[in-house]
């Protein structure tokens, strides 16, 4: 839905959607196509269409979300920031775990929006960074303040907590990885101490809620 302006096409701000539900698209590009200096060029359901898509239209700001059916919309960031290290990205997800957050940033991401935020929210946030600026909301620098850097796991630490989530037992994560019963004794232990609770069930709560691991 695009609104008569005045303006010349080529003035307003570009915007490409990226999100595997068309609803949910189309939502947010009649919201962006409502505003007088904002126009979508885009919409994308997978992380191969958005990179596909940024080729062909390189927008000035691109909505991304980061569960899609083919990867995670951190990997669409980092591929498009290799090639054009100027995007100007914003995630939009229901993911609000700190590791979500602290993946989308450092892969190139200038803004980081939950889902269920006002619109005006989603506005102010793309304006600030075509602007060139980044843009977290309180409830996002809240969430990444509140975990001291040693409590980040390794890969291989990850590798084991994903185990952990699908139940596997030690000795069966030590034959997945090939690595030693005692050598994933340790990393349990390093990742109950990290997550600073006391169990395997405890862990993989914490790993859920923090944006570690995911179903």
């Amino acid at each position: 839905m695009s609104v008569s302006t005045g303006l010349e096409p080529e003035t307003r701000i570009r915007v490409m959607i990226v999100d595997d539900h068309p609803i949910m698209r189309f939502g947010i590009a009649a919201i962006v196509d409502a505003q007088p200096d904002m126009a979508v060029v885009g919409q994308a359901g997978t992380v191969a269409e958005a990179v596909k898509m940024f080729r062909r239209y390189v927008p000035d700001l691109v909505l991304m979300d980061l569960r899609l059916p083919d990867g995670s919309g951190v990997d669409a960031i980092r591929w498009i920031c290799t090639e054009w290290p100027n995007a100007r990205i914003v995630v939009l997800t229901t993911y609000e775990g700190d590791e979500d957050i602290h993946q989308a940033l450092n892969a190139g991401a200038r803004g980081y929006l939950i889902k269920g935020m006002s619109h005006n929210v989603l506005l102010q946030a793309l304006r600030r960074v075509h602007e060139g600026h980044r843009y977290l909301p309180p409830v996002i620098t809240e969430t990444l303040s509140s975990h001291p850097a040693n409590s980040h796991l390794t890969q291989r630490e990850l590798d084991v907590l994903r185990l952990m989530l699908a139940g596997r037992s030690n000795r069966e994560i030590a034959e997945d990885l090939s690595i030693k019963e005692a050598t994933v004794k340790t990393h349990v232990s390093v990742i109950l101490t990290r997550l600073n609770v006391s169990d395997r069930t405890q862990a993989v709560v914490e790993g859920l809620k923090r944006g570690l691991i995911h179903l």
